[in-house]
């Protein structure tokens, strides 16, 4: 009996191999999306190092289309990165799929590569050097020894068999800043751009208004940091089971094709000496403090103007007027520099997944669509390197007013046939065109550190994207010092840089000026439309040729030589310029608004979380149809 048993005991054993070997033939055998050959004979998705200048290995992805023909040569589009050019698919994941137990998970899939592989473009995902699959060390973000790192790979890329040598640079948020200065790497093969949600000043990536946006930075450096040790954990801020999924199903950064077991990549992780990009930035105050061995200019688009310009490469700029700075960015861009532009600005998230407009009943879809903004985007880049003499590309500017639903174009910002109001705060709490008819009229407000605009507000959702929502501000306005005007006998077109200048003084000799603009309905509700922020002490106007570029709107220097500090605790005239808009206010009263700090996202100031504001006055305007 115990015979039969050790047979069947062995049996059933030698089943379960035979299946287990089956299991791994089926998922060996299961081609993931890009693992397929194309009729050209090569894998459509393949991965390799690249070497630099400096020895330094750089690695690189490519997509190919997948019905490239032997001999065909197509457009080349490049992205680079910080935040792993692609994922390692983990044997697990691969088994589920091979089992039809599972897709691969959506945020795997890259949309944007897809469709360009759709329109004929072969695309090349890049990983920055110091992160991800890639060798080096990060001293800096943007160093200039990446800027350079994107020319040699571009060079790379116009002499494959596959390339028609024309090389155009895309990509959004930390991308978008590097397809920017790649225009300006001195690689002929580059020749247009396209920054998508992206800082022409990198100052306003780590603060607004001279208000650093602490927090943001700091859950950044903490996620990039693990990146960069190949922490998939750390950067998912996983624990316990959850990490246990991540390490089965995208263990960490796709390693490169020569390097399956990813021991190559293991050494490169072991070596690198990344810059803390939290603690580095800390120091940076004011636009002249140094950033680690670097000043701003050299790692940012605004500082590398004049090598941009240069190039006279076309750009594609979108943006959305809820992100971030909403259009600054874009618009200072237009009208700074020469290159052709086409700019679109939207009611658009950070990234473009969401409509933002606070007036539309429902934030999805997008507005354009997700595969309308993808067209659009394909249709200039074959504009620009589909053939060897490109389409003649004019700058112009595609906006949507938010409330109206409509879109405009223009040529010029602010666009032709509108008009300056100003509006001036009066007795009672109240707007009017009027100056007021006491010379000596004021206000007095004690601040309230509780004051919020929310946790899905225009910053939040910058490092990660998501929607922006800013519910019913009613009650959140009963903390702060309201200014309303009359009701509208129509509804008012709102478009361009609202400006707001105040007098007072205070019992601090520093603070976080935040300012809101916002259309109160018939029934009373509040919805967001706009908003500045300045800290006090760079409230100091200087002579606009004394600036790096022009802005929208005051000309405030943000040097460190430029602060202003008042001992005796008072402070006039700060002219603030909100953020730029496109916006109807639909036939209700406008309202201004003005408190110190906004809780949680930004820093507060003064830290002493005591304030009290005196003698406030002032007045606000605005460009309106």
């Amino acid at each position: 009996m115990w015979r039969w048993v050790k047979w069947l005991g062995g049996g059933v054993v030698c089943l379960g191999l035979v299946g287990l070997l089956g299991l791994v033939i089926i998922t060996a055998q299961k081609k993931l999306p890009g693992e397929e050959m194309t009729p050209a004979g090569i894998r459509q998705s393949t991965s390799e190092y690249v070497k630099m200048r400096d020895g330094v290995e750089i690695a690189v992805t490519v997509h190919l289309p997948g019905d490239l023909k032997r001999g065909e040569r197509v457009p080349v589009l490049m992205r680079t990165t910080r935040y792993w050019r692609e994922p390692q698919i983990g044997w697990t994941l691969r088994m589920l799929v091979a089992l039809h137990q599972a897709s691969p998970p959506e945020e795997l899939e890259d949309k944007q590569a897809a469709y360009f592989n759709e329109r004929h473009f072969a695309v090349l995902a890049v990983d920055a050097r110091g992160s991800g699959a890639s060798g080096g060390s990060r001293v800096i973000e943007w160093s200039p020894a990446e800027v350079a790192d994107m020319g040699e790979v571009a060079a790379w890329a116009a002499k494959q068999s596959w390339s028609n040598a024309r090389v155009g640079t895309f990509g959004i948020s930390y991308d978008g800043n590097t397809a920017e200065p790649a225009a300006g790497a001195g690689q002929p093969a580059i020749r247009a751009v396209m920054p998508l949600y992206d800082n022409f000043d990198v100052l306003w990536a780590i603060q607004a208004g001279g208000v650093a946006l602490s927090r943001q930075i700091q859950e950044w450096s903490n996620a990039i940091a693990a990146m960069d040790r190949n922490d998939v954990c750390g950067a998912q801020e996983d624990k316990g089971w959850e990490c246990w999924r991540d390490l089965l199903m995208t263990p960490g950064v796709r390693p490169v094709d020569a390097d399956p077991h990813g021991r190559h990549l293991a050494g490169l992780v072991s070596q690198r000496h990344n810059v803390n990009v939290a603690q580095a930035v800390t120091k940076v105050e004011f636009r002249d403090d140094q950033i680690g061995a670097f000043n701003l200019a050299e790692i940012s688009p605004s500082g590398l103007r004049a090598r941009i310009e240069s190039s006279k490469r076309p750009m594609m700029v979108w943006c959305g007027w809820l992100d971030g700075g909403g259009g600054e960015d874009a618009l200072t861009r237009y009208k700074n520099v020469s290159n052709p532009q086409v700019v679109v600005i939207g009611p658009l998230s950070h990234g473009g997944g969401f409509n933002v407009d606070p007036f539309a009943s429902t934030h999805t879809p997008p507005v354009p669509t997700t595969e309308e903004q993808l067209k659009m985007e394909a249709d200039f880049f074959d504009r620009a390197l589909r053939n060897p003499i490109p389409e003649s590309i004019e700058s112009s500017i595609q906006y949507y007013t938010m409330g109206e639903g409509r879109w405009h174009a223009t040529t010029i910002w602010p666009p032709p046939g509108v008009s300056t109001e100003r509006l001036c705060f009066a007795e009672h709490n109240v707007l009017n065109t009027a100056p007021p008819s006491v010379a000596s009229v004021s206000d007095s407000y004690t601040v309230d550190f509780r004051a919020s605009s929310g946790d899905q507000n225009r910053w939040d959702t910058g490092f990660g994207g998501g929607d922006v929502v800013y519910p019913d501000r009613a009650n959140e306005d009963k903390k702060l010092l309201v200014y309303n005007s009359a009701p509208l006998d129509s509804d008012l077109e709102i478009t361009g840089s609202p400006v707001l200048t105040l007098e007072m003084s205070s019992t601090a000799s520093d603070g976080a000026l935040h300012a809101y603009l916002e259309d109160v309905a018939p029934e009373g509700r509040v919805t967001y439309l706009d908003e500045g922020i300045l800290r006090v002490i760079e409230r100091k106007e200087v002579d606009l040729k004394s600036l790096p570029y022009e802005p929208l709107g005051p000309a405030h220097s943000f040097l460190r030589t430029d602060g202003t500090v008042d001992t005796g605790r008072a402070c006039q005239d700060p002219p603030l310029s909100l953020c730029h808009i496109g916006a109807v206010a639909q036939g209700a009263p406008d309202s201004g608004r003005t408190g110190r700090c906004r809780r949680g996202r930004f820093s507060a100031i003064p830290g002493t979380r005591n304030a009290y504001l005196d003698g406030v006055s002032g007045s606000s305007s605005g460009v309106v149809h």
